[in-house]
């Protein structure tokens, strides 16, 4: 009885000391991850606002962006465009519009005036449809001088109409193309034509050298009132009034 007792106790403990290595060797069980958040990308930074890839998508102004390129127009609007607050308004002339003009008009500009064409037809300020109709004209362009006979753009608006004159072009706006609120890109269907390059005025002429009164005034005081002829005969007539008044003194007294 006893040595049962002993082997049931001994069996007891042994069972006791595995159980132990058992859950000691385990561990504590590893905490569940915690679940993950996916982070959102940062949206990518816009670039700056290019006006040629702007018409290049619009289609149909290859002409037009040829001239800003060549004129280097393209990159003053680039620097233009994202160093300021001013904004742009820019009338931009269709394929068709270049091709309505005049064979050669464009190889008889200079480098000078071919800038001058394409900065007619850009606006330092940004304007919106609804701006036109308070628009004040003559409207100065990146071309300069608006005076007349220079380079003056008159807008005027009619319903939803949009019309324009160079003086020598007229045209309407047919469409818009882009606008962001800092640029505006509207269509037309004619080449602006500037009166200082394609209508210049002649030059005034010059103005005749002015006489000198004081050249002219020493002159008549050097010439002499008569002439030795005048004074001869002055003489004679003198003598012979004399003789008459002798004679007629010698008459009375004989």
């Amino acid at each position: 009885m006893k040595q049962q007792y002993v082997f049931t106790t001994l069996s007891f403990l042994l069972l006791f000391v595995l159980h132990c290595s058992t859950t000691l060797a385990q561990g504590p069980a590893a905490a569940p991850a915690a679940p993950t958040t996916p982070v959102a990308a940062a949206p990518a930074p816009s670039g700056p606002t290019n006006v040629t890839k702007i018409l290049e998508k619009a289609g149909q102004f290859t002409l037009f962006i040829r001239l800003l390129k060549s004129t280097q127009v393209a990159n003053q609007l680039l620097g233009q465009l994202n160093n300021s607050n001013n904004g742009m308004t820019i009338f931009a002339p269709t394929d068709n519009a270049f091709a309505s003009l005049k064979s050669g008009t464009l190889n008889s500009l200079s480098d000078e005036q071919k800038v001058e064409l394409v900065q007619f037809h850009i606006v330092p300020t940004y304007l919106s449809s609804t701006q036109f109709q308070t628009i004040s004209n003559p409207l100065r362009t990146q071309a300069g001088d608006s005076g007349d006979g220079k380079f003056p753009l008159n807008i005027t608006t009619s319903g939803n109409s949009v019309n324009m004159t160079s003086g020598l072009t007229n045209t309407s706006v047919s469409g818009t193309i882009y606008t962001d609120g800092q640029l505006a890109v509207y269509q037309i269907d004619q080449v602006l034509r500037p009166m200082q390059i394609f209508a210049p005025r002649p030059p005034a002429p010059a103005p005749a050298p002015a006489k000198s009164k004081k050249k002219k005034a020493a002159v008549v005081a050097d010439s002499p009132d008569e002439t030795p002829a005048d004074n001869n005969k002055a003489a004679t007539l003198q003598n012979v009034a004399l003789f008459g008044v002798a004679a007629v003194v010698a008459a009375i007294y004989l």
